[in-house]
């Protein structure tokens, strides 16, 4: 196992460590909390750079480190939720989209093509990362709709923007 494929392990591992800290709710506990989504953040970042710069890429970083960041994303979504620090339907969204475009790619892989992440799709990532961890910190109201806003706006632009561009993917061969 590769290091870039241990930091993706690790990003995993981290998740039930982040929720287990934010439902304990000790004093500063949502400090520790960011702390740790901080760093799996961090190991997103790292793990990626590592696999290109080393050619450590692998079918297994492939599959587990985007899944690795919407476990991680949608657990700290639907904690907000719970709270009532966001309201259902931005989590239902996010939801739709990141089926319908994995979905997407299941029928692409099945054609024999592989759709890549876009940069739109990056941007969505990168800016629901730091809208979560800003959320975290404990933001005023008014921020914390400009967070919801922000995510909700490039996940639908991003998820808008794979469908336009591999639209193609759905049509049956003449």
């Amino acid at each position: 196992m590769n290091t870039a494929n241990k930091l993706t392990i690790l990003r995993v591992l981290m998740i039930p460590l982040f929720l287990i800290v934010l439902y304990w709710g000790f004093p500063g506990s949502g400090y520790w909390a960011l702390g740790i989504y901080v760093v799996a953040c961090l190991t997103d970042l790292l793990d990626g750079y590592i696999a290109r710069h080393y050619n450590q890429v692998s079918d297994f970083g492939k599959f587990m480190d985007p899944l690795a960041d919407k476990c991680l994303v949608m657990a700290a979504l639907c904690w907000f939720v719970e709270q009532g620090d966001m309201a259902a339907w931005v989590l239902a969204t996010v939801l739709l989209r990141e089926f319908a475009v994995s979905g997407m790619r299941m029928v692409a892989v099945e054609k024999g093509r592989v759709i890549a992440a876009g940069w739109s799709g990056k941007v969505k990532t990168a800016s629901t990362m730091v809208c979560i961890c800003l959320m975290l910190f404990g933001i005023p109201g008014w921020l914390n709709l400009v967070c919801q806003g922000v995510i909700l706006v490039t996940t639908v632009y991003s998820g808008a923007e794979y469908f336009a561009k591999n639209l193609d993917v759905f049509k049956d061969p003449q």
